[in-house]
């Protein structure tokens, strides 16, 4: 990466790094080799959770706390901050092994959140919280507003990046029972994560039982942690929860 190069992405984030070696280290996939941005990427996605729970409190005053931890998810979910990626065109200033760049990563929505994610955790080492949150105020103010103003929440979108950040899974959804004339039909979904069942609800069709179940289980799993993948289980003498 060459230092114009370096300078024109600083100029698009308005922010001007004072080590040039975390940003170089933000923007190194793994796929190119050692120094990648694995660790950054890990530390930037607590910074944003902080970051973005301090705007959505200071713009959704009186909410509660689960309308809070839902909008939360939506703002950093890979498709929110995939999107904010391409708006400064990240894709163009990663540094990636052969094979990634064969295979069209520099638009892969994942590749291109996760960048985005060691950047700011690059931001944090180089100056810390509070610049980070002046900072995350201008770039993602417009997209905490756009959520909490727009008065509703998908909870099927919410549980899904719930999961595949937890337990690198996602949820399925089944209908278990159906009742009712077919202009009046009910259906029950149950919605199983990691083939654990983690909510079940009804509805006046498919999707809103969905919704309505998405709702159960995202309120189940934030009390506790999402179960572990079936395959990645550790053998145990334990038998398995109910």
């Amino acid at each position: 990466m060459t230092e114009p190069a370096l300078e024109a992405l600083q100029q698009r984030l308005g922010y001007s790094f004072a080590q040039g070696a975390l940003l170089r280290r933000a923007l190194t996939h793994r796929s190119f080799g050692a120094g990648h941005n694995e660790r950054l990427e890990f530390l930037g996605d607590a910074v944003l959770q902080l970051a973005v729970t301090h705007l959505l409190m200071e713009a959704g005053a009186g909410f509660s706390e689960g309308e809070l931890s839902l909008w939360r998810s939506q703002v950093v979910s890979e498709a929110s901050l995939s999107q904010l990626a391409a708006q400064i065109e990240l894709g163009q200033f990663l540094t990636l092994g052969r094979g990634e760049e064969q295979s069209g990563g520099r638009s892969k929505p994942s590749l291109l959140a996760d960048a985005y994610e060691a950047v700011i955790g690059a931001v944090y080492l180089d100056t810390g919280f509070e610049y980070v949150l002046r900072l995350l105020r201008r770039l993602l103010g417009a997209v905490v507003e756009r959520v909490v103003h727009s008065g509703a929440v998908d909870f099927k979108s919410a549980l899904q990046e719930l999961l595949q950040r937890r337990a690198k899974s996602r949820p399925r959804y089944e209908v278990v029972d159906a009742r009712g004339p077919d202009h009046e039909k009910t259906f029950t979904v149950a919605v199983y994560c990691s083939e654990v069942l983690c909510g079940t609800a009804s509805g006046r069709s498919k999707r809103e039982a969905e919704q309505r179940a998405a709702a159960v289980a995202f309120a189940h799993l934030q009390e506790r942690p999402p179960p572990v993948p079936a395959k990645l289980e550790p053998k145990s003498e334990l038998k398995p929860e109910r």
